[in-house]
């Protein structure tokens, strides 16, 4: 990765401490995707330990080396770093005690009970706060270097999509279909998927989130498939539908019914949009062709370094921020220009089957690029 295309890791660490909550002197950052966002490092464990004016990144023995190389070589952020020679408590213990007075902020949705009763018992003169979104809140608005290898995931994506006639046919199994379509993301350049590719046919079409299974595809089928590529740690997500010999009226309408609703979405993308009108957009279009029952799940969620993050693009009443039950994040209810996000109505009915179409778009202050460009149209095989 060239100059051009490094992550602005010192810009990051400054804006970590823009608004930090009222007396944390030092945030722990355990999320795999929040310290290789902060940092660069990607390992299997490690740890991230920043104040205003020092960054620490704590990895084992197994990591030390690499580490450090790799700041060397500019591929990892100018921070400290501090390896284990005992327990990781232990050195965080140590660590804390240069961060000065205050207390330790903790990110919530990544330490477990366990993990967070041995910082305290380490620590004993600190509180610890926890803390939601707060590196998230950066990472909703993509960089340059970043909208770089989206486009990049979404181009290998959208390649693999134009070629879905060569695996998808009558006879085949789902789980060979899913194989093929991995196999492809790789050879294009992926580093893996970016989450289990998911073919559903026939009755398991109905059935969102559905596994590939040995399931032999058959004539009348409706076929979802849904999968993405990782290039540079960031993800592509798409969703296209096939459908075996001629499938039945009803579900040529089904489908029909779920790609006006995603045209609407994708017309009310645009900066400064709540989110929820564009979950909006896509359930007036669907309930108006009598679907309305069949929406099983908000429209679409932010895109990244995860293949899940925020902004959620649901409804008023769900959290904007892709963890169900959670308070409404109002810095995250509002469309901005830069936000990557999937749009991916759908609708699912028993006895019919499911349909969904899913692209990924970049918000700007006209409206939006489209950034998986592959046909639309239903897949006949």
């Amino acid at each position: 990765m060239g100059d051009f295309d490094r992550p602005d890791w010192s810009g990051r660490l400054r804006r970590v401490w823009r608004t930090p909550p009222a007396d944390v002197c030092a945030l722990v950052v355990s999320s795999p995707a929040n310290i290789k966002y902060l940092c660069g490092f990607d390992g299997s464990a490690g740890l991230v330990l920043t104040t205003p004016d020092r960054t620490w990144l704590l990895v084992d023995g197994r990591y030390d080396r690499s580490a450090r190389l790799s700041r060397a070589a500019g591929q990892l952020a100018d921070v400290e770093i501090a390896t284990l020679s005992g327990s990781v408590e232990r050195l965080l213990s140590t660590l804390v005690s240069e961060a000065g007075p205050g207390s330790l902020g903790f990110e919530a949705h990544h330490v477990t009970v366990a993990t967070f009763r041995a910082w305290e018992r380490a620590c004993p003169g600190r509180t610890f706060v926890a803390t939601t979104n707060w590196i998230e809140r950066l990472r909703i608005i993509k960089e340059r270097a970043e909208l770089t290898a989206i486009r990049r995931a979404c181009a290998v994506t959208s390649d693999v999509a134009r070629d879905l006639s060569r695996w998808v046919r009558e006879g085949r199994t789902e789980r060979e279909i899913a194989w093929d379509i991995e196999e492809a993301m790789r050879r294009a350049g992926a580093t893996r998927p970016a989450f289990e590719t998911i073919v559903a046919s026939g009755p398991n079409s109905a059935l969102p989130h559905a596994r590939p299974t040995d399931r032999q595809l058959q004539r009348g089928d409706l076929v979802v498939l849904d999968f993405g590529g990782v290039l540079d740690g960031y993800c592509g997500d798409l969703t296209r539908m096939a459908g075996v010999g001629e499938v039945k009226a009803e579900a040529r309408g089904l489908f029909e019914a779920v790609r006006a609703a995603h045209g609407a979405a994708l017309a009310a993308v645009r900066a400064e949009a709540p989110v929820f009108e564009v979950d909006a957009a896509a359930r007036r279009v669907l309930t108006t062709h009598g679907f309305g029952d069949a929406i099983l799940h908000a429209t679409g969620h932010g895109l990244g370094l995860e293949v899940h993050e925020a902004p959620r693009l649901g409804r008023r009443s769900e959290s904007s921020g892709d963890r169900p039950g959670e308070p409404i994040d109002r810095e995250m209810d509002r469309l901005a220009a830069g936000m990557v996000c999937t749009i991916e109505p759908g609708a699912y009915v028993e006895g019919v089957g499911g349909v969904r179409l899913e692209d990924d778009v970049v918000v700007t202050d006209e409206g939006c690029e489209v950034l998986t460009e592959a046909p639309r149209d239903l897949l006949l095989v």
